[in-house]
């Protein structure tokens, strides 16, 4: 497994270095809530991307990584644990009963952000991807599976448990190797990103000392 994480870090690294110097500074509304992929990241420490970075180009890069991650543990557990695997399948069965799914197949950079940012208080909006995704009441849902024995539901939990070593496992492997490429990821944030946000800085200072800006406040 060394070999392929290795390789497999090293392509989505390459990918998110090819992605970085087309960023730019987003120009709508902030966040109103930590990223929970990005907020503590030991990926993102591992890079070495965790100050002074912004948030897009962290979440680029973590979200590449996860689904690097997320693969390896599906394989796992294709290959070793039936009952998890059966379970996954049947619960994405009753997700695709659903008609939309705004959230699938977008690039990493935009994977796991928010579908719709915060309207403002007097421009609500019509619709939300959010309220699209949800699955229209005339839809017939899925027949649920039988109830779950305590035997059963005893072997999931020790299947969800090794799932979730294993995770652990391929995720400080990944993160071992992201050391190796710490010093060009940097590099890359000095020469790409750097200059951006030197110019919004400069910016904001230019507009803080608009003669238009009021002084006694």
């Amino acid at each position: 497994m060394d070999g392929s994480i290795e390789s497999r870090v090293s392509h989505q690294v390459d990918d998110w270095l090819t992605w970085l110097p087309r960023w730019r500074p987003g120009t709508h509304r902030g966040r109103t809530r930590l990223c929970r992929t990005c907020f503590g990241s030991p990926v993102i420490a591992a890079a070495g991307l965790t100050t002074d970075v912004p948030h897009a180009v962290q979440h680029a890069l973590a979200m590449r990584l996860k689904h690097l991650i997320d693969a390896e543990v599906d394989e796992f557990t294709e290959t070793h644990l039936p009952l998890l695997s059966r379970e996954i399948q049947l619960n994405e069965e009753r997700k695709a009963a659903s008609a939309y799914h705004p959230a699938e197949g977008l690039d990493p950079a935009y994977t796991g952000l928010d579908l719709d940012p915060p309207a403002a208080p007097d421009a609500p909006y019509l619709f939300t991807f959010a309220e699209l995704a949800r699955p229209e009441a005339s839809v017939a849902a899925p027949l649920a599976p039988a109830p779950l024995t305590d035997a059963e539901k005893a072997a999931i939990r020790a299947e969800v448990a090794r799932a979730d070593a294993h995770a652990a496992l391929v995720g400080g492997r990944v993160c071992a190797e992201l050391v190796r490429h710490r010093e060009r990821m940097r590099t890359a944030v000095a020469e790409f990103v750097e200059p951006w946000v030197l110019a919004l800085l400069a910016d904001l200072d230019t507009a803080l000392d608009s003669p238009l800006w009021p002084r006694n406040i």
